[in-house]
């Protein structure tokens, strides 16, 4: 591998899926605990990456997650269901990302 090819570790600081943060760290981010981060992944809400220790790493694009998950539970939703909310809208900004993408598309292009 020449330098020039070599992967650049500060591209990592601008990637929301590099799993950069630690359970404390996250849920100090999050205004939650340990306990909420851990019952957010019994749910499937996210599933945080393992570090070569085992430890649990979490994403930015995760701790964006459990923030809301937080909120939602804070205005008294149950955590099954604020993760069941989440999963919905995550769901329909897919959905209208596409819609928007095929809105942009030209009529005659086929793809």
């Amino acid at each position: 591998m020449t330098p020039d090819t070599r992967p650049n570790p500060a591209d990592r600081l601008d990637d929301d899926d590099y799993p950069a943060y630690t359970m404390g760290r996250a849920a100090e981010i999050t205004g939650t605990t340990p306990a909420f981060l851990r019952s957010l992944g019994e749910a499937r809400l996210i599933t945080p990456l393992r570090s070569d220790g085992g430890h649990r790493r979490y994403s930015r694009y995760q701790l964006r997650i459990a923030a809301r998950a937080r909120e939602l539970v804070d205005q008294g939703t149950p955590v099954e269901a604020a993760c069941r909310i989440i999963i919905l809208e995550d769901q329909l900004e897919e959905a209208l990302r596409l819609n928007e993408e095929l809105r942009r598309r030209p009529a005659d292009d086929p793809h």
